[in-house]
């Protein structure tokens, strides 16, 4: 059987030549670190996960409910969210309005927006903290529903992340600070803190 004619437009491939892409997409190196309140979050979510597979499973599987897997999950979500704003601290990725620092000139009056909010964020943060040690120790003299636990116990773990989220925050600001509060809109890479 003899080949077809090839037509004189259509380009001849060379057998021998690699496999040709349009694009090419390369790995970038990736640096994981993990901190404190990542280890923290983690331990919590994963205590968290196992007990709420307990409840589901004790509730339908086994027909027969622990009373006390809902109240120790809903505190470990309290903790969880505080925990996790600190993460959030570190990672500058937390919700804010920065319409009117994004259209402004890079010059004195941005740097002192961008100072004034973080001096701000730092006094809110830190007068959280504060009311979370009052609300911790106002908290000791009552019990869980369930466990004759006191209720300091988890507003102690809400007030670890306060702490936490007042020292990211801190290191933000100082971080700002040496850099003279000039800041460039943020990159996807740039959250891995």
């Amino acid at each position: 059987m003899s080949e077809p004619p090839k037509s004189p437009s259509a380009p001849s491939v060379d057998p021998n030549l690699e496999d040709v892409h349009l694009i090419v997409a390369t790995d970038e190196e990736v640096t994981v670190e993990y901190f404190l309140e990542d280890w923290l979050a983690i331990g919590i979510f994963w205590s968290l996960a196992v007990i709420v597979f307990l409840q589901f499973f004790t509730r339908y599987v086994l027909n027969n409910s622990l009373a006390w897997t809902e109240e120790i999950a809903r505190y470990l979500l309290m903790v969880l969210v505080f925990v996790g704003g600190a993460m959030v601290t570190r990672r500058r990725t937390q919700i804010a309005v920065e319409l009117v620092s994004n259209v402004m000139k890079d010059g004195p009056a941005k740097r002192a927006l961008i100072a004034a909010v973080g001096v701000f964020s730092l006094a809110f943060v830190a007068i959280l903290a504060w009311l979370s040690v009052l609300i911790t120790e106002r908290m000791h003299n009552l019990y869980m529903t369930v466990f004759d636990w006191p209720m300091s116990l988890v507003y102690g773990g809400i007030a670890i992340g306060c702490f936490l989220m007042v020292w990211r925050q801190a290191q933000n600001l100082w971080r700002d600070a040496r850099a003279g509060f000039r800041r460039e809109p943020a990159s996807p890479q740039d959250t891995n803190g």
